[in-house]
């Protein structure tokens, strides 16, 4: 089947979303080419994973030091902990549901949310039912890191729609994951896999699929569609780390724009991604870097 029977095609030409995707794409070749990734690519993989977590759990509300997650063995204590062991237990088995995720995205995420929450938790890998609700995505306001280049806006950030009903969620789910598997299977695979990630990323934070843990969720499948599409097939490039150093009113307000569903808003959060996808790389080569030096 051409790329032109693919749905996720038109956003990959939207104003500024070729640039975004060809500066990715350069800054991840990049990366992989580093003199590190030639002997200890799983040790930069594990310090990935461990920065991604960090990231995606300050987002959802913990920001705790790089060295204090490192350092900590119980993650049960209190809501913070609870919320950096769930980003870690998902970070530590995202990589190995690739198979599945090809066939089967639900059942991926699924067991995302059973190991965020927990096998005693009644809710456990099940979506939202009617009249259930879903936490807040943004419970932190984390500033932009300087020198980061993050845009800051004027004006309140945009308030943003409760998720939708358990009906409509049940339905985009079903049509998030047709979509991903007829990739799998071949079709579509002309877009590129920024666009992808973007938009699986922004659907699951519209759907709120669940009840909890609904950002570090959709971060995580971010970065398995990443893997999926062969742009980072290590997953050294956590992304997470960019959107937490882009700070949460960048994040929100790219949201709005995939949430309004307009050319300028689907382009904005997409170039967003890219944006949040090349920090990622930026930390993964300063760990490469300092694996060179002999400091790691």
């Amino acid at each position: 089947m051409s790329t032109g029977t693919d749905p996720l095609a038109p956003l990959a030409q939207l104003p500024g979303v070729p640039d975004a995707v060809a500066e990715v794409r350069k800054a991840v070749d990049r990366l992989y080419g580093h003199r590190v990734m030639r002997r200890r690519a799983a040790e930069v993989t594990s310090e990935s994973a461990l920065r991604g977590a960090r990231a995606s759990a300050a987002l959802a509300g913990a920001n705790w030091p790089l060295e204090e997650v490192r350092r900590r063995s119980d993650f049960s204590a209190d809501p913070e902990a609870r919320t950096v062991g769930a980003a870690l237990r998902i970070a530590a088995e995202a990589g190995q549901l690739l198979s599945v995720w090809r066939h089967s995205p639900l059942q991926v995420l699924a067991r995302l949310h059973l190991l965020a929450v927990g096998d005693a938790d009644p809710a456990a890998g099940r979506p939202r039912r009617a009249g259930e609700g879903a936490e807040e995505l943004f419970p932190l306001e984390l500033e932009p890191v300087e020198g980061v280049g993050a845009v800051v806006e004027d004006g309140p950030p945009p308030v943003l729609p409760p998720g939708p009903g358990a009906e409509e969620v049940a339905a985009r789910l079903d049509q998030l994951s047709r979509l991903l598997v007829a990739r799998a299977e071949g079709q579509g695979v002309g877009t590129p896999a920024l666009v992808v990630a973007s938009v699986v990323h922004g659907e699951l934070l519209a759907l709120r699929p669940f009840g909890a843990h609904n950002g570090v969720i959709a971060r995580a499948a971010q970065r398995i569609v990443l893997l999926a599409e062969g742009l980072d097939p290590k997953s050294i490039c956590p992304a997470e780390v960019g959107f937490a150093e882009l700070g949460t009113d960048a994040y929100r307000r790219a949201l709005a724009g995939y949430l309004a569903g307009t050319p300028e808003g689907m382009a904005a959060w997409i170039a967003h991604s890219g944006r949040a996808l090349r920090l990622g790389v930026r930390e993964s080569t300063a760990v490469c870097e300092a694996m060179q030096r002999g400091m790691v």
